[in-house]
């Protein structure tokens, strides 16, 4: 988890790209700087002042953007062992490198595999070794973080895949990394939140792996979201705007989203069925460019009988959480882990 410092960081980068602040928005009736929630304000106050126009994301601007995210990680946690391993990816595919937190051989105890943020296009498992230290150490068990391919270099097709092996290869060395084969999660934030949920439906569907439970923090879910379906002009002001959702989508699809072309296969939320999955948190803000698309897909997941707890904290922005001076931040982190305790007491 960055500190109020390094989100500042991650924001300045963003700055760098445009992709941070939808300065547009500020011509609405509506200010969103009077909805965001009072402990947030100054930081949402400091975006406002540095921004200028914004400058569109391309995919030449892209590792630059990679680097100051990549240099603004914690670092990692005194006393928590991890280790970096390289799995073997799919027939013809590179290798998969994760990195383990608190394994423990010969133990059973739960194991998380968790898939970093970053709009599918930048981001890396490396920078969430303090994240993963710390849920490690919080709920005493063992997290795997999934380096998986990036767009555009990779689609879908590829970063599905790389954290389908991790998860699977979680689940054939349970033992050695001391986790209980009936208490693995899936977990992850943005971007990642929108994996872990492919990764859901994945181990649904070919039934080899039984995924316990799902963490979706402000997942990253629908590609029509701000493309061929509008949204509240005040949604996504701060940290994730409408043109770069499209820009991450169409670097992870392969094509423009919003269209009916656009495979099911790599969009949660096109998914017709999701009968079946395994339980669900969901947790977003009502400032975040995702709002409605994470509350359509709780209400979809309860639809299908699925157990799903969603949580909306009013007037925060993607990413709040990382601000750990916040008293909502530490609220909403605590609720993420109470989440995931209560799950793996109901299957211990």
């Amino acid at each position: 988890m960055t500190n109020r410092r390094g989100f500042l960081k991650l924001g300045g980068a963003a700055l760098v790209s445009g992709y941070a602040l939808n300065t547009d928005v500020f011509a609405a009736e509506i200010d969103p700087l009077t909805l965001v929630d009072p402990e947030l304000r100054s930081w949402a106050i400091q975006m406002r002042a540095t921004s200028g126009p914004p400058a569109p994301l391309t995919n030449e601007a892209l590792p630059a953007i990679r680097a100051k995210i990549s240099s603004s990680a914690m670092p990692p946690l005194e006393g928590v062992a991890v280790a970096e391993k390289r799995i073997a990816g799919v027939a013809g595919q590179p290798d998969v490198r994760v990195y383990i937190a608190n394994a423990k051989p010969g133990a059973s105890r739960p194991g998380i595999v968790f898939m970093h943020g970053g709009g599918f296009i930048f981001g890396d498992a490396k920078a969430t070794i303090r994240e993963i230290q710390g849920l490690a150490l919080a709920l005493d068990c063992c997290v795997i973080s999934v380096d998986y391919r990036l767009a555009p270099e990779t689609i879908y097709i590829g970063s599905k895949e790389d954290n389908y092996v991790a998860l699977l290869w979680t689940y054939r060395n349970a033992a050695e990394l001391g986790i209980d084969l009936k208490r693995i999660a899936v977990m992850g934030e943005s971007a990642g939140g929108g994996h872990a949920a492919l990764l859901a439906i994945t181990a649904r569907d070919r039934g080899e792996v039984p995924v316990c439970f799902q963490v979706l923090v402000y997942p990253m879910l629908d590609d029509r979201t701000a493309s061929s379906r509008q949204v509240p002009k005040f949604f996504g002001t701060f940290v994730w705007s409408a043109d770069a959702n499209q820009f991450g989508w169409k670097s992870f699809l392969g094509r423009s989203p919003g269209g009916r072309d656009v495979p099911v296969a790599a969009v949660p939320a096109r998914t017709l069925d999701l009968s079946g999955l395994p339980p669900a948190f969901i947790g977003v803000g009502t400032l975040d460019l995702f709002f409605d698309e994470d509350l359509d897909y709780a209400r979809r997941l309860a639809d299908a009988a699925v157990p799903v707890e969603l949580l909306v904290v009013p007037g925060v922005y993607h990413g709040f959480d990382h601000d750990p001076s916040a008293s909502v931040s530490l609220r909403f982190n605590l609720a993420k882990r109470d989440a995931l305790r209560r799950a793996f007491s109901r299957q211990g």
